[in-house]
């Protein structure tokens, strides 16, 4: 019986990398029940308001939004439950002790499938200021146009 391969993409936290300057990234697994796997091979998640949080040396991912699975019976879950995430000890050490800084948060970016395997990809990011939001915003309008202006005089 041959193994999905390749990474199959479930969910992605597009406002994450407006809101938040992304300093690390990480790839963690998730402990799942069979219902949570069902419903995000279906393809519905949310991670808009996930966090992580490292609690006695073990990392939890918090309010993810996994649906109930539709024929599920009573043994459905819980569709924003704590689950918990499988890192090594010292990625877990270095996210809790960067974390406790002024300023610095633990976030999901995506929620993927990678060889049948559910995995989440985390990262160490630091809010941003309205100011920074507005001048990310407009060096990448001026990016763009100066696209369309140097594609604009090639053509001509």
């Amino acid at each position: 019986m041959p193994k999905d391969t390749g990474r199959q993409v479930v969910a992605t936290n597009r406002k994450a990398r407006h809101d938040y300057v992304i300093e690390d990234v990480f790839e963690a697994g998730i402990v799942l029940n069979g219902t949570e796997v069902k419903a995000l091979r279906q393809g519905r998640a949310s991670l808009v308001d996930g966090f992580v949080l490292v609690d006695r040396g073990e990392a939890w991912l918090e309010n993810v939004y996994v649906p109930e699975y539709s024929q599920g019976t009573w043994t459905n879950h819980a569709p924003r439950r704590k689950r918990k995430l499988l890192l090594h000890k010292s990625e877990i050490e270095r996210l809790g002790s960067r974390s406790h800084e002024k300023g610095q948060t633990i976030i999901p970016l995506q929620l993927y499938f990678l060889d049948g395997r559910a995995k989440v990809e985390i990262a160490l990011a630091r809010g941003k200021k309205e100011w920074d939001k507005r001048q990310a915003l407009r060096e990448r309008q001026d990016n763009l146009e100066s696209q369309r202006a140097i594609r604009h005089r090639e053509l001509a």
